[in-house]
């Protein structure tokens, strides 16, 4: 028996035996299915990781506030390192789901941003793309980083990029919609995973939905003419089309970093980098055949 599976005998929730099974999906965290008499659960294991600027107590937070506001499924148990929540059953969404749903998904994610602020609580969590673009070249630089060498180049793009963004409200946000975050249980969509979330304008959601899923521009156009109510500016493209590419050198970024601080079974960071940074060089260049040179 494995030492997470000893961890998961001795947690104090469980209504009689218990049968457990890995999950599968997850790269930074390890995931196990558990049934009992009560039914069926997930549990969580996953730690601080600062230089992701991911903290148990806000995630543990937010999945609660998330539950009591209809969008996820409820959190049943957390301790210091482990999350328990309820097991829906639900389909988990790959990319060909989230373009075959982009309307729906859009009313999802209008919703969370709208009502989150209500069920939210404790000190305020910014998530701003670029700031951890720029962090997060601080944390390669220093820790010695095999892509060190490129980290001018990145920065460069992600001022570049920031200033094309159109002003935006300041909402609540998810911050990490990869599309195995959207569940489909036959009736509704569910979000999960809270370790990003917080305060920013809507533009990275959007864009992380459409560059995760490999949206296309009328999937992405219909993204956001859902979510707005009406059919998107000039700017509100660009600021997206522009945000995709941010997205995608975060994600890349991220991968970057987890190469240095992070193990999880069956990931492989280095390849994630190289998908990320491929998709990335994609969507610039969509960007300038469309908006010019940046």
């Amino acid at each position: 028996m494995s030492n997470s599976e000893d961890r998961i005998h001795a947690l104090p929730l469980w209504h009689g035996p218990v049968t457990i099974a890995p999950l599968k999906g997850g790269i930074s965290n390890e995931s196990w299915l558990v049934e009992d008499r009560a039914g069926r659960h997930v549990v969580r294991f996953g730690k601080d990781y600062p230089f992701h600027h991911v903290f148990r107590d806000r995630e543990v937070m937010v999945a609660r506030a998330a539950h009591e506001a209809g969008f996820a499924p409820e959190l049943q148990y957390a301790e210091p390192g482990v999350m328990v929540s309820e097991f829906l059953g639900a389909r988990t969404y790959g990319a060909d789901d989230v373009r075959a749903n982009a309307a729906r998904i859009a009313l999802l994610v209008r919703r969370f941003h709208e009502e989150m602020p209500r069920h939210v609580s404790g000190a305020g969590f910014m998530f701003w793309a670029f700031h951890v673009i720029r962090d997060y070249a601080r944390t390669l630089q220093a820790g010695g980083s095999r892509m060190a060498a490129e980290l001018p180049r990145y920065l460069t793009l992600a001022e570049a990029l920031e200033k094309t963004q159109a002003p935006l409200p300041v909402i609540f946000s998810h911050n990490d919609l990869l599309p195995a975050n959207f569940l489909d249980d036959g009736d509704r969509l569910w979000l999960i995973d809270f370790e990003y979330a917080g305060f920013s304008t809507a533009m990275f959601d959007l864009a992380g939905t459409a560059s995760n899923a490999g949206m296309t521009a009328e999937e992405s156009d219909e993204l956001l003419t859902v979510y707005f109510g009406g059919k998107p500016d000039q700017a509100i493209r660009r600021s997206h089309a522009a945000m995709q590419c941010a997205s995608l050198l975060r994600e890349a970024m991220w991968s970057m970093v987890s190469e240095l601080y992070l193990t999880a079974p069956g990931s492989d960071y280095v390849a994630y980098t190289a998908e990320n940074l491929e998709k990335l060089e994609a969507a610039l260049e969509t960007y300038q055949n469309q908006y010019g040179k940046l």
